[in-house]
């Protein structure tokens, strides 16, 4: 069994991140729009109704803003923690909302989900990475630092989404205030460009098939010269810059040991806490 990934968006005018198999499906994040997100899955030929559920990582804007209209339209459960709940000011239909805990997998059919705490400038923020068959997909964006956490996790992968949010010499040359760039880089706001490349240099399994570039900077960052710093070190590795503006292509993602399929591309250290 594969799963399929893509970016339905990035940045900080929405992020979700879709992640299924066959039969089922689950979304990282609700930044979009319900239409937005309909439309954009409808071009890449998937159904929100094998979507099971949405998983929150935080409450900033740009991961809920979507979030009630989809789930009542859908009658989704939404993983939440209950602070990230009331921090968002969201008002879910009744028993909708649902907790996780961190290290606690939380199973939606064959897909197994498993929080874990990041640093990041939200009241309680977590990280996820997602399991079926032995396949596992991360999703690591907003992030301040390159914790152990996220380095353990990010060695199991055999795909992920991982934030590139900046490139330090345009953050500091750009038009930003300074209370702006030193929330951006002081530790608790977003990771550069050199920080996500040392981890994934340092710490990339050698079956990690597929690396999305993820939540770049509309102001501060390259997406052609990152996609290209990335690519002088990937190997076997397929690095895609997950865009701002539209969705990824699905990719099927697949056990490195199982040779019965063609790779596909379907058209569309600190510790944390």
């Amino acid at each position: 069994m594969s799963l399929y990934i893509t970016s339905l968006n990035s940045g900080s005018n929405g992020n979700c991140y879709y992640i299924g198999n066959d039969t089922e499906a689950v979304l990282v994040d609700a930044g979009l729009s319900c239409r937005e997100t309909e439309r954009r899955m409808k071009r890449l030929g998937l159904s929100m109704h094998t979507v099971k559920a949405v998983f929150i990582s935080h409450e900033h804007t740009d991961h809920i803003k979507g979030l009630e209209v989809l789930s009542k339209k859908y009658s989704l459960p939404v993983y939440i923690t209950e602070s990230t709940l009331k921090s968002g000011g969201l008002t879910l239909q009744e028993n909708a909302a649902l907790p996780f805990e961190a290290y606690i997998p939380v199973q939606i059919g064959n897909i197994s989900v498993t929080a874990f705490p990041k640093f990041h400038d939200a009241i309680e923020p977590h990280s996820f990475l997602l399991s079926c068959n032995d396949i596992k997909i991360g999703v690591f964006t907003d992030i301040g630092i390159p914790c152990e956490h996220l380095i353990k996790h990010f060695q199991q992968c055999h795909a992920a989404f991982l934030e590139t949010n900046y490139d330090e010499q345009m953050l500091e040359r750009g038009r930003y205030p300074w209370h702006l760039k030193n929330r951006i880089r002081g530790g608790k706001g977003h990771l550069s460009n050199r920080q996500a490349l040392e981890l994934f240099r340092t710490h990339k399994p050698a079956f990690m098939s597929h690396l999305l570039l993820s939540h770049l900077s509309k102001d501060n960052n390259d997406p052609d010269m990152v996609q290209e710093l990335f690519r002088q070190h990937a190997g076997q590795t397929e690095i895609i810059v997950a865009s701002r503006f539209n969705e990824t292509a699905v990719f099927q993602i697949r056990r490195a040991d199982d040779v019965s399929l063609k790779k596909e591309v379907y058209t569309q250290g600190q510790l944390c806490f």
